[in-house]
């Protein structure tokens, strides 16, 4: 018999961070913790971690159904059977509830993975655990002033990233572009690889000219250059496109297999970016890869503003998938008030030490 409890932990930011919808200055997660009644010293943990601007499982009644499933987890965790080595039968209905809401589902996932190897927070054993072998990560530029951008520019190269993502889409685009002009006045393709994030701030008629002035700079890829929800014009973009386009927000809530294969096969996009917590845990996360390399689809796994208990586990993750792309992981270092974590940066990699 499995108990389990909760703690809501309100992460707070060094300085508000922007995205096309808006500036955020906090953000809310929650620790399951899972435990044996017969063993109740040693205990698994997981984080549920919500993004109320683009969770697609935030609603009125999201906290009263997380408390639901942790005063009631052995009924729960009969999906999970594989993980528990119990010889439990899903239970359809319970599968059903939790598949719409991928951030609890991560979080019990995550809980039963650290309590079957002992409660260590070590998720997923391997080399990235045990040998401090690196996983390769592009540095993170939030939306600001130019002056901001442009000061943490300089520092990631600083720091020894070759490869850097730049969130647009919030400043004006002539600034933007300019940024990405001194970039590339200073380093080349061959140098430094930059990535952008437009979390779907161009719209459709706009788009493909955008896109064509961003080319101009060698960038690497455009996540999400339009709002998500139009296949159609969408797998148009995709088609014309001069520079490769990731589908980020487009994967949130598609959860039935044979949704998943339509929208790939529909859009036939260059990348897509899986983020555990948005799409259904590491379940999800599988089934969205296996897809995406039958289809010929690249892909990079990124966090999506976890404390360091969510990082720590989707990072473990990360590194069994065996992908030598530059991933979307850090160590948290946006919040004043994170959890202490082994995981560090060098020289543009992560570890675990």
């Amino acid at each position: 018999m499995l108990k389990a409890s909760l703690e809501k932990h309100t992460l707070d930011f060094k300085r508000p961070s922007g995205t096309s919808r808006g500036f955020l200055t906090q953000k809310d997660s929650w620790f399951i913790r899972i435990w044996d009644s017969d063993n109740p010293a040693i205990g698994g943990m997981g984080e549920d971690s919500i993004i109320k601007t683009l969770s697609p499982d935030w609603n009125q009644n999201y906290v009263k159904f997380l408390y639901q499933v942790v005063n009631n987890i052995n009924q729960y965790i009969k999906p999970f059977s594989v993980i528990t080595g119990k010889d439990n039968h899903p239970d359809k209905d319970k599968m059903i509830m939790l598949s719409k809401y991928p951030s609890i589902y991560l979080a019990v996932e995550t809980a039963l993975l650290d309590l079957k190897h002992g409660g260590t927070k070590v998720i997923f054993p391997s080399d990235f655990v045990s040998k401090q072998a690196p996983i390769k990560i592009n540095g993170l530029i939030w939306m600001g002033s130019k002056e901001y951008m442009l000061e943490q520019i300089k520092e990631k190269l600083a720091a020894g990233f070759d490869c850097i993502k730049l969130k647009i889409g919030a400043i004006d685009f002539q600034k933007e572009l300019d940024l990405l002009a001194f970039i590339r006045s200073k380093y080349s393709a061959d140098q430094i690889e930059l990535r952008v994030d437009a979390n779907g701030a161009f719209s459709q008629e706009e788009a493909l000219s955008k896109l064509e002035q961003l080319a101009k700079y060698d960038i690497h890829s455009i996540e999400q250059p339009i709002k998500q929800g139009d296949w159609i014009a969408m797998r148009d973009l995709c088609k014309n496109t001069p520079l490769p386009i990731a589908l980020d927000e487009e994967l949130i809530k598609v959860t039935v297999s044979s949704e998943k294969r339509a929208l790939l096969e529909t859009i036939q996009p260059q990348y897509i970016i899986l983020k555990p917590s948005l799409i259904g845990g590491f379940s999800g996360t599988d089934e969205w890869i296996a897809l995406a390399e039958e289809l010929n689809i690249r892909w990079w796994i990124t966090s999506a503003l976890e404390s360091n208990i969510g990082l720590n586990a989707i990072a473990q993750y990360t590194f069994t998938k065996n992908n030598p792309m530059p991933q979307g992981l850090g160590t948290g270092q946006l919040y004043t008030n994170n959890i202490p974590s082994k995981l560090v940066i060098q020289q543009g990699h992560l570890l675990h030490q």
